[in-house]
């Protein structure tokens, strides 16, 4: 049924109705009437939905939720902890390195002496640990 395939993909994509709504050019109510029952969508507003959510009008309007619509839901929360994890990697690594610098200078002396690259290698480590956390803030803020 209708109604329940919108519901269905939109909670699958992790979508609140106004999300929904601003995806495809209506209101918020107008998603909930139309996962309630109360009305249908037009024509064009089917195609903009079955457009987003990667099934066919067939699928859309189908008695059941197609089970895969050859391209995954939107999955964001999956690339926030990647993103997460990256930052806190990074950081956590970059204060090991401080604290290693302070507490062992000469391990720190050592780390530079084995270094090929002009740069010390203290600072080619630290550039690795500020680059992780950048990849990690794109991860993060990154719009779909």
């Amino acid at each position: 049924m209708l109604s329940e395939n919108i519901y269905a993909l939109r909670r699958k994509s992790g979508l609140s109705q106004e999300q929904l709504a601003e995806k495809i050019g209506v209101s918020r109510q107008a998603i909930s009437k139309w996962e309630g029952g109360l009305s249908v969508p037009e024509l064009d507003k089917l195609r903009a939905l079955s457009e987003y959510f990667h099934v066919t009008i067939d699928e859309l309007t189908g008695s059941r939720v197609p089970e895969d619509s050859g391209r995954p839901a939107p999955s964001r929360g999956r690339e926030n902890r990647a993103g997460i994890f990256l930052c806190l990697t990074g950081a956590v690594c970059l204060a090991l390195l401080g604290a290693l610098t302070l507490i062992r200078p000469a391990a720190a002396s050592q780390i530079n002496g084995s270094s090929v690259i002009v740069i010390n290698g203290t600072g080619i480590l630290a550039a690795l640990f500020v680059l992780l956390m950048a990849l990690g803030a794109v991860l993060i803020f990154r719009k779909k």
